[in-house]
């Protein structure tokens, strides 16, 4: 598996720098559509916490099964993956209303797993440790790349690139003055990244 991942690192700039437009020399745009997530749909290994009022032993803490699914007492199984908290504590409701009356129902999200597979920043080339980080609010090109452990003796910093989605969904590549920003301070280039860039660092030539 370790093989497997170095080999992606190594091969997925390549396979970015082949398919990539390159950027008019603007910095990238941010998306705040990508950024900001409007409406949660729920996805597998979100955690939820269901609420029944004044039904405790009906209020229970469970995990999104693989197949979307969550179990909830008295009524089994309701479909939750892909949707909102709002749509699936409607079809409990609906459905205990069988054994309650009036039922009051509340679903939460405590844990929003799912979601950390969905908004990443990708880091490869030569840097310490290749990684797939979840996206945070704020997050430069910086603290992406010291996430991933720093810089290699045999990177070539200045030719950093960061590959971000364009309107046509191929690749579009924004030059990053990595070594002004690492022994400079100039931060210029330390560009806001968003879900979904990727950030080469390739390796100078001997």
């Amino acid at each position: 598996m370790k093989s497997l991942s170095r080999c992606f690192a190594l091969f997925l700039p390549w396979l970015l720098a082949a398919c990539a437009t390159t950027g008019s020399g603007a910095p990238p745009k941010l998306d705040a559509d990508v950024q900001a997530v409007t409406t949660y749909h729920i996805g597998v290994d979100d955690q939820l916490q269901i609420t029944v009022w004044h039904n405790p032993d009906l209020s229970v803490s469970v995990p999104v099964r693989p197949d979307g699914r969550i179990t909830v007492p008295l009524i089994g199984d309701v479909v939750a993956g892909g949707r909102t908290p709002d749509q699936v504590s409607a079809e409990i409701k609906d459905k205990l209303q069988s054994y309650i009356r009036d039922p009051q129902v509340a679903v939460i999200l405590i844990a929003l797993r799912s979601n950390e597979y969905l908004s990443r920043v990708r880091v490869t080339g030569a840097v310490r440790s290749p990684i797939s980080i979840p996206y945070r609010q704020g997050m430069t090109v910086l603290d992406a790349v010291l996430a991933a452990g720093g810089i290699t003796e045999f990177a070539a910093p200045d030719r950093t690139e960061l590959y971000r989605k364009g309107d046509a969904d191929s690749p579009v590549a924004y030059a990053v003055h990595l070594e002004k920003i690492l022994q400079k301070g100039d931060l210029a280039n330390n560009y806001p990244v968003q879900p979904g860039d990727v950030i080469t660092v390739p390796q100078r030539a001997f």
